[in-house]
C-alpha cells in the first residue's frame, strides 16, 4: 500500500540518495504531520475544555508542538535539498538533523512547561468530568497516532531520515500519554481521586524522555559517529577484491548530511608496481564505491616494499608487538629511511588506557629488546575502524 502511494507521489521514490527524492520525502511526512496534528490539537483542546483536565490539556498542547516540528521539517528538508554552492561546497544536508535538533527543543520545552503546570494541579487539585465526546476524541486520537508513528517509521526507514524517525519516536510516546490520560481520566471518575495533576506529570516525563532520545540522535551525526562496521567491511572487501591492493588503513567517512558523504582511505599496493596501473585500479574501485554505496572516494597510494627481508622482519616484529598491547591494533607505513632508521604508524583503539606517548614509549622499548640495532619512530593514530 505504502509503495503504490510513494510511486505515485514521489517519482524514482527507492533513490533516497538523490536530494530531490529525500526533499519529497520529507514534504509529504511534514505536510502529513502538520495537518494531523493541528486536528489533534484542536480536538484535544476541546476534550481537555469539556473535561477541566490539564493532562488532556497537556497532551493537546504535546500535539501543538508536533505540529510546529512537523513545519521545522517542511522546513528543514526544503533547505536540505539546496545544491552545493561557492559558500558551502558540501551541500546543506547537515540542515536535516539541525531540523530534527529543532523538533527535539520543541519537545523539551513542551515537557517542561507541561510538567509546572502538573505540580500546581498537583498541589491545587480539581475534580474532572470526563464526558463521552472527550472520551471519544482521545480514543481517536491514539489511532491516529499509531497510524502516524508507522508512516514516519516508515518513511524515515527509507531516507534513513534522523528527523522522521525522531518524528516516529515522538508520535509512539504520545500514544502511551494519550493512554495514560485515557486510562486515568476515566479511574479517576470512577474512584472519585485527584489523578488529573499526577497524570499531566507523566504525559511530561514522557515528553521529556522523548524530547531527550530525539536530541541524542540528531546530535550524533552532526558531532560524528564512527560508520557501520558492517559497511566497513563490504568497503574494504570492495577495495580488496584487486590482488594488487595489499592492505587498507586510515579510512575515514565524513558524514555531511544523508546522501551526501565522503570517504578517504590509505591503500598499500607494491612499491615496484606500474603507477600507471594502480592510478587505474584506485580509480576503478572509487567508482564503485560511488555506485554501490553513494560514497565520494578518495583512495591514497601507500607503496609499500616487499622485497626486503630485513624490512619484512622488523614489520612482522612491530605487528606482533602491537597486538600484545591491543588484539586490535595494527601497525602501518612500515619503512626504512635512507639514513636506517624505522619508520611506522600504529592504530590503537580510542578505548586503550595508555596515552599515545605510553603506547610509542611501550613499542620502541620492546622493539629495541628483539631487533637491538633498530631506530624506531612510531607515529600513533587512534581510531574507531580497526
Amino acid at each position: 500500500m505504502l509503495d503504490a502511494v510513494l510511486r505515485r507521489l514521489i517519482p524514482r521514490y527507492q533513490d533516497t540518495h538523490d536530494p530531490a527524492v529525500r526533499e519529497r520525502y520529507g514534504l509529504l511526512a511534514g505536510g502529513v504531520g502538520l495537518g494531523l496534528n493541528l486536528l489533534l490539537f484542536s480536538g484535544k483542546l476541546l476534550a481537555g475544555i469539556l473535561t477541566g483536565a490539564i493532562s488532556v490539556t497537556a497532551d493537546a498542547f504535546n500535539n501543538l508542538s508536533d505540529a510546529a516540528g512537523s513545519a521545522v521539517t517542511l522546513v528543514g528538508f526544503k533547505l536540505a535539498s539546496q545544491r552545493a554552492d561557492q559558500r558551502h561546497p558540501f551541500g546543506h544536508g547537515r540542515i536535516e538533523y539541525l531540523a530534527g535538533l529543532a523538533v527535539s527543543l520543541l519537545i523539551l520545552l513542551v515537557g517542561v512547561e507541561l510538567g509546572r503546570g502538573s505540580i500546581e494541579k498537583i498541589l491545587r487539585p480539581q475534580q474532572t468530568n470526563p464526558t463521552p465526546l472527550a472520551l471519544g476524541l482521545l480514543i481517536l486520537s491514539i489511532l491516529v497516532k499509531l497510524w502516524m508513528g508507522w508512516f514516519y517509521g516508515a518513511l524515515g526507514k527509507r531516507s534513513q531520515s534522523a528527523a522522521l524517525c525522531a518524528a516516529a519516536a515522538d508520535s509512539r510516546s504520545d500514544v502511551l500519554a494519550t493512554s495514560a490520560v485515557l486510562a486515568g481520566l476515566a479511574a479517576s471518575h470512577l474512584l472519585q481521586l485527584p489523578l488529573d495533576g499526577w497524570l499531566g506529570l507523566l504525559v511530561a516525563v514522557l515528553i521529556l524522555r522523548t524530547g531527550w532520545g530525539a536530541a541524542r540522535d540528531t546530535l550524533d551525526p552532526l558531532l560524528g559517529t564512527p560508520p557501520d562496521p558492517a559497511v566497513v567491511a563490504d568497503i574494504e572487501a570492495l577495495i580488496l577484491s584487486d590482488p594488487r591492493i595489499l592492505g587498507l588503513h586510515d579510512l575515514v567517512i565524513h558524514d555531511y548530511g544523508p546522501g551526501r558523504r565522503m570517504m578517504s582511505v590509505h591503500a598499500e599496493v607494491p612499491a615496484d608496481g606500474s603507477l600507471v596501473e594502480l592510478h587505474e585500479v584506485i580509480d576503478r574501485a572509487e567508482r564503485e564505491l560511488a555506485q554501490r554505496f553513494g560514497l565520494e572516494a578518495v583512495i591514497h597510494l601507500d607503496p609499500v616494499e616487499t622485497g626486503n627481508p630485513l624490512l619484512n622482519r622488523l614489520r612482522t616484529a612491530a605487528g606482533e608487538l602491537a597486538r600484545e598491547l591491543d588484539a586490535a591494533a595494527t601497525v602501518h607505513d612500515v619503512r626504512l629511511a635512507p639514513d636506517g632508521q624505522l619508520l611506522f604508524d600504529v592504530v590503537v583503539p580510542y578505548d586503550v588506557a595508555l596515552s599515545d606517548q605510553q603506547v610509542r614509549d611501550t613499542l620502541t622499548e620492546k622493539l629495541l629488546a628483539r631487533e637491538p640495532d633498530c631506530r624506531p619512530l612510531i607515529g600513533v593514530d587512534r581510531s574507531h575502524v580497526l
